[in-house]
Protein backbone atom coordinates (compact mmCIF):
# COMPACT_ATOMS: atom_id res chain seq x y z
CA UNK A 1 0.00 0.00 0.00
CA UNK A 2 1.10 3.35 -1.13
CA UNK A 3 1.76 5.95 2.05
CA UNK A 4 0.03 8.86 0.64
CA UNK A 5 -3.20 6.38 -0.07
CA UNK A 6 -5.43 5.32 2.85
CA UNK A 7 -8.62 3.38 3.41
CA UNK A 8 -11.22 4.76 5.31
CA UNK A 9 -12.22 1.69 6.02
CA UNK A 10 -11.25 -1.95 6.70
CA UNK A 11 -8.33 -4.45 6.27
CA UNK A 12 -6.34 -3.79 2.92
CA UNK A 13 -3.24 -3.93 1.99
CA UNK A 14 -2.62 -3.55 -1.35
CA UNK A 15 -4.43 0.06 -2.15
CA UNK A 16 -4.47 2.31 -4.94
CA UNK A 17 -6.14 4.95 -6.57
CA UNK A 18 -8.23 3.19 -9.26
CA UNK A 19 -7.12 5.27 -12.11
CA UNK A 20 -3.67 3.66 -11.70
CA UNK A 21 -5.27 0.50 -11.77
CA UNK A 22 -7.39 0.52 -14.72
CA UNK A 23 -5.64 -2.89 -15.86
CA UNK A 24 -7.05 -4.50 -13.01
CA UNK A 25 -10.81 -3.51 -13.61
CA UNK A 26 -13.44 -4.93 -16.35
CA UNK A 27 -12.91 -2.71 -19.45
CA UNK A 28 -16.66 -0.82 -19.22
CA UNK A 29 -15.60 0.02 -15.53
CA UNK A 30 -11.78 1.32 -16.62
CA UNK A 31 -13.37 3.08 -19.67
CA UNK A 32 -16.34 5.36 -16.94
CA UNK A 33 -13.42 6.26 -14.42
CA UNK A 34 -10.87 7.39 -18.00
CA UNK A 35 -13.86 9.30 -19.27
CA UNK A 36 -16.22 10.23 -16.48
CA UNK A 37 -16.78 14.10 -16.49
CA UNK A 38 -17.19 14.91 -12.83
CA UNK A 39 -12.90 14.24 -13.01
CA UNK A 40 -12.92 14.75 -8.81
CA UNK A 41 -15.33 11.93 -8.97
CA UNK A 42 -13.33 9.33 -10.65
CA UNK A 43 -10.05 10.51 -8.71
CA UNK A 44 -11.17 9.99 -5.27
CA UNK A 45 -12.54 6.18 -6.51
CA UNK A 46 -9.55 3.20 -4.72
CA UNK A 47 -9.03 0.08 -5.30
CA UNK A 48 -8.45 -2.32 -2.79
CA UNK A 49 -7.12 -5.83 -4.47
CA UNK A 50 -8.73 -8.76 -2.77
CA UNK A 51 -9.21 -12.80 -2.88
CA UNK A 52 -11.84 -13.80 -5.70
CA UNK A 53 -12.72 -16.56 -3.60
CA UNK A 54 -14.37 -13.95 -0.72
CA UNK A 55 -16.34 -11.71 -3.41
CA UNK A 56 -19.75 -12.87 -1.60
CA UNK A 57 -20.70 -9.70 0.64
CA UNK A 58 -20.81 -11.65 4.24
CA UNK A 59 -17.61 -13.31 3.32
CA UNK A 60 -16.19 -10.72 2.39
CA UNK A 61 -17.20 -7.73 5.14
CA UNK A 62 -15.76 -10.45 7.57
CA UNK A 63 -12.76 -11.20 6.19
CA UNK A 64 -11.59 -7.99 5.70
CA UNK A 65 -13.20 -5.94 8.39
CA UNK A 66 -15.73 -4.15 6.38
CA UNK A 67 -18.78 -3.32 7.95
CA UNK A 68 -21.76 -4.08 6.43
CA UNK A 69 -23.34 -0.50 6.56
CA UNK A 70 -20.20 0.74 4.05
CA UNK A 71 -20.61 -1.72 1.59
CA UNK A 72 -23.18 -1.39 -1.28
CA UNK A 73 -24.29 -4.20 -3.52
CA UNK A 74 -25.57 -3.35 -7.06
CA UNK A 75 -28.35 -5.32 -8.29
CA UNK A 76 -29.69 -5.23 -11.70
CA UNK A 77 -33.66 -5.45 -12.25
CA UNK A 78 -35.52 -6.70 -15.33
CA UNK A 79 -38.74 -4.16 -15.50
CA UNK A 80 -41.61 -4.85 -17.43
CA UNK A 81 -44.55 -3.17 -18.97
CA UNK A 82 -46.53 -4.74 -21.83
CA UNK A 83 -44.09 -6.08 -24.56
CA UNK A 84 -41.08 -4.64 -23.35
CA UNK A 85 -38.29 -4.91 -21.02
CA UNK A 86 -36.53 -2.24 -19.08
CA UNK A 87 -33.05 -3.00 -17.10
CA UNK A 88 -32.31 -0.88 -14.49
CA UNK A 89 -29.62 -0.94 -11.81
CA UNK A 90 -30.35 -0.71 -8.00
CA UNK A 91 -27.63 0.07 -5.56
CA UNK A 92 -28.31 -0.72 -1.77
CA UNK A 93 -26.15 -0.58 1.18
CA UNK A 94 -25.31 -4.19 2.15
CA UNK A 95 -27.41 -4.71 4.97
CA UNK A 96 -30.23 -3.68 3.18
CA UNK A 97 -32.47 -5.08 0.27
CA UNK A 98 -33.82 -3.30 -2.67
CA UNK A 99 -37.34 -2.93 -2.86
CA UNK A 100 -37.89 -4.60 -6.10
CA UNK A 101 -41.40 -5.55 -6.11
CA UNK A 102 -42.88 -1.94 -4.70
CA UNK A 103 -40.25 1.11 -4.91
CA UNK A 104 -38.47 -0.14 -7.77
CA UNK A 105 -41.68 -1.63 -9.52
CA UNK A 106 -43.14 1.75 -9.15
CA UNK A 107 -40.58 3.73 -9.95
CA UNK A 108 -40.17 2.43 -13.62
CA UNK A 109 -43.84 2.92 -14.27
CA UNK A 110 -43.60 -1.52 -14.56
CA UNK A 111 -46.50 -4.17 -14.13
CA UNK A 112 -43.78 -6.79 -13.01
CA UNK A 113 -40.02 -6.15 -12.06
CA UNK A 114 -37.68 -8.70 -11.03
CA UNK A 115 -33.87 -9.57 -10.86
CA UNK A 116 -33.03 -10.19 -13.95
CA UNK A 117 -31.26 -13.80 -14.96
CA UNK A 118 -27.49 -13.77 -14.49
CA UNK A 119 -26.44 -14.78 -18.08
CA UNK A 120 -28.19 -11.03 -19.08
CA UNK A 121 -26.80 -9.04 -16.55
CA UNK A 122 -22.83 -10.75 -17.38
CA UNK A 123 -23.64 -10.52 -20.97
CA UNK A 124 -25.22 -6.34 -20.90
CA UNK A 125 -22.35 -5.25 -18.52
CA UNK A 126 -19.13 -6.91 -19.55
CA UNK A 127 -18.71 -7.72 -15.38
CA UNK A 128 -18.41 -10.81 -13.90
CA UNK A 129 -20.60 -12.23 -11.62
CA UNK A 130 -19.79 -11.16 -8.26
CA UNK A 131 -17.99 -7.89 -9.05
CA UNK A 132 -21.14 -6.31 -10.97
CA UNK A 133 -20.48 -2.11 -10.26
CA UNK A 134 -22.55 0.52 -10.98
CA UNK A 135 -19.23 1.90 -12.58
CA UNK A 136 -19.26 1.10 -16.24
CA UNK A 137 -23.03 0.34 -16.60
CA UNK A 138 -24.96 0.94 -20.17
CA UNK A 139 -25.58 4.39 -19.91
CA UNK A 140 -29.06 4.04 -21.20
CA UNK A 141 -29.78 2.43 -18.23
CA UNK A 142 -31.57 4.01 -15.05
CA UNK A 143 -29.37 3.69 -11.97
CA UNK A 144 -31.23 3.56 -9.08
CA UNK A 145 -29.25 4.65 -5.88
CA UNK A 146 -30.72 4.50 -2.36
CA UNK A 147 -30.06 7.96 -0.43
CA UNK A 148 -28.14 5.89 1.95
CA UNK A 149 -25.68 5.52 0.11
CA UNK A 150 -25.39 8.89 -1.68
CA UNK A 151 -25.25 10.09 1.93
CA UNK A 152 -22.76 7.53 3.39
CA UNK A 153 -19.31 9.01 3.66
CA UNK A 154 -17.57 6.14 2.27
CA UNK A 155 -18.99 3.24 0.07
CA UNK A 156 -17.74 0.06 -0.97
CA UNK A 157 -18.47 -1.44 -4.39
CA UNK A 158 -17.28 -4.00 -7.31
CA UNK A 159 -14.81 -4.03 -9.31
CA UNK A 160 -16.55 -5.04 -12.46
CA UNK A 161 -14.10 -8.36 -11.69
CA UNK A 162 -14.83 -10.95 -8.67
CA UNK A 163 -11.23 -9.89 -7.77
CA UNK A 164 -10.85 -6.41 -6.18
CA UNK A 165 -13.31 -3.38 -4.75
CA UNK A 166 -13.78 -0.03 -5.16
CA UNK A 167 -14.17 2.32 -2.56
CA UNK A 168 -15.52 5.91 -2.56
CA UNK A 169 -17.78 8.90 -1.28
CA UNK A 170 -21.53 7.94 -1.59
CA UNK A 171 -22.21 11.55 -2.99
CA UNK A 172 -19.50 10.36 -6.20
CA UNK A 173 -21.87 7.34 -6.80
CA UNK A 174 -24.67 10.09 -6.77
CA UNK A 175 -22.94 11.86 -9.51
CA UNK A 176 -22.53 8.73 -11.97
CA UNK A 177 -24.15 9.21 -15.37
CA UNK A 178 -28.23 8.30 -15.02
CA UNK A 179 -28.06 8.15 -11.62
CA UNK A 180 -31.27 8.63 -9.60
CA UNK A 181 -31.29 8.98 -5.50
CA UNK A 182 -34.38 7.70 -4.18
CA UNK A 183 -35.26 8.06 -0.21
CA UNK A 184 -37.21 4.47 -0.27
CA UNK A 185 -35.28 2.16 -2.61
CA UNK A 186 -34.44 -0.21 -0.37
CA UNK A 187 -35.68 -1.69 3.15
Amino acid sequence: MSDQVRVPFGNFTDVSTALEVCDRLAAPVSEALRTWEAREAAESVLYVDTDPGLADTAVFCDAYDVAPRTSANCVVVAAKRGGSTTLAACLALAHTRVDVNNAVRRHLGARKASFAPLDTVVTETGMEYGGVTPVGLPRAWPLLVDKAVADAPYVLIGSGRRRGKLILPGSALARLPGAEVLPDLAV
